[in-house]
């Protein structure tokens, strides 16, 4: 095979209203682009509507980038449709077929496969329980399917599990890991766990691809923010509610508005609330945000909540100018992190602290959720900019290495082609 113009399958990421989906393919173009002359990529991701696609198809920066979508049905859906023979192939399969359903979820897919240098798994965490109990076995039927087209299937700068709160789906998912072509995991965590279930020969050691996205400065950021001064960054997100207060939202919310004014008037310094995810769903930070915003009474000119329609690169480059950080959604911390800025870790998952140790040696600047209430984030910042100077030469003299992790994955996946 010619290594050069060839095609990658960039495949389980979200839409780009989620920002660290965005920043995980903007790193992943960077690192093939470093290591295979005209690469062109196929983003395959589950939009929720024709509409959402269409929005992603024309903002996209990149020609080299093709979005498509998998073929899914929601219940409404369903029902809307359910005098069309695919609407009653979807069923059967879902029902009774599930090793014919991957063929009609990806059937949007299929022209590309055949073309493919490799079909990477790009979604970050998605082998994992973290997000309520749907199974990763679409995903997995995903990698049968490339491999069923003798195209190498790779787990790229991710995740994976624990799966051990399912002990059947464990001994599946073990069985299935060994087989893909590689894993490139992105913390000794991770690794740490594979080796406990028996995957080991396929694994690589690599960082997040974000680490490696560059800043864009937005257009008129001037004009919606004064970084003339210092300024705290703030992430919180509605998902956190999950993992904080079981699931109350509005438990969450209440908290969320206490961190907030806590951290502003115990450090009475201005803050900026960045959302890293938008989205029309509960999930949206923004929104959440501006809820938690609405019930702080005093030094609400303190705070600014900036829009949502940033890019992921530009949303990076806003973080890089706070003073330091902190943020729920993972790949919030990673934009920090990689420029330089002293970040608290709002952890909910195994990759916050995986990341964390890899970053910084430790865990320290990450909080459990059970820990996590207005006091500990406070103090957690105070700590941050109290000893901001030594925090950021440690990351001056660490996040090269892990950008390094990162690029060398580039290296490692074109040894894997070239062997094909």
């Amino acid at each position: 095979m010619n290594k050069d113009g060839v095609s990658f399958i960039l495949a389980g990421s979200s839409p780009y209203s989620n920002r660290g989906c965005e920043a995980i393919v903007r790193g992943t173009v960077k690192i093939l682009r470093e290591h295979f002359k005209d690469p062109r990529f196929i983003c395959l991701s589950r939009f929720q509507n024709e509409e959402e696609l269409q929005k992603q198809r024309q903002n996209e920066t990149d020609p080299d980038i093709t979005h498509i979508d998998w073929y899914h049905m929601s219940k409404g859906s369903v029902v809307r449709n359910f005098w069309r023979p695919d609407t009653w192939r979807y069923l059967y399969n879902y029902l009774f077929g599930r090793e014919e359903l991957k063929y009609q979820v990806f059937r949007d897919l299929l022209p590309y496969l055949d073309d493919s240098a490799a079909m990477l798994s790009v979604g970050g965490d998605n082998f994992s329980l973290d997000y309520g109990t749907d199974l990763p076995t679409m995903l997995s039927n995903l990698d049968d399917l490339a491999m069923e087209y003798k195209r190498p299937a790779v787990i790229w700068g991710a995740s994976v599990g624990p799966f051990n709160r399912i002990p059947e789906f464990e001994r599946f998912m073990s069985a299935h890991l060994r087989k893909v072509d590689g894993i490139y995991a992105r913390e000794d965590v991770t690794i740490d766990y594979l080796k406990s279930i028996g995957v080991v020969e396929n694994v690589r050691r690599v960082s997040d691809p974000a680490f490696l996205m560059d800043p864009v400065k937005p257009e008129g950021i001037n004009d919606e923010l004064d970084l003339d001064r210092e300024v705290i960054g703030l992430n919180l997100s509605p998902l956190m509610a999950e993992f904080v207060t079981g699931g109350d939202i509005e438990a969450w919310t209440k908290m969320a508005s206490s961190i907030m004014d806590d951290v502003s008037r115990r450090t009475g310094m201005p803050i900026v609330l960045i959302p890293h995810v938008s989205s029309r769903t509960s999930l949206d930070d923004r929104g959440f945000m501006e809820n938690a915003l609405s019930a702080i009474r005093d030094r609400k000119d303190d705070i600014t909540l900036i829009s949502s329609d940033r890019s992921a690169a530009e949303i990076k480059w806003i973080i890089s100018k706070m003073a330091v950080f902190a943020g729920a959604r993972t790949h919030s911390t990673i934009a920090a992190m990689s420029s330089g800025v002293p970040t608290l870790s709002l952890s909910y998952s195994i990759k916050a602290r995986g990341i964390n140790r890899d970053v910084f040696g430790h865990t320290e600047h990450c909080l459990e959720p059970d820990k996590l209430n207005a006091k500990a984030v406070s103090d957690g910042i105070i700590s941050l900019l109290d000893r901001s100077p030594a925090i950021r030469k440690d990351l001056r003299d660490r996040i090269p290495a892990v950008k390094r992790f990162a690029m060398d994955a580039g290296k490692e996946l074109r040894e894997l082609v070239e062997d094909r």
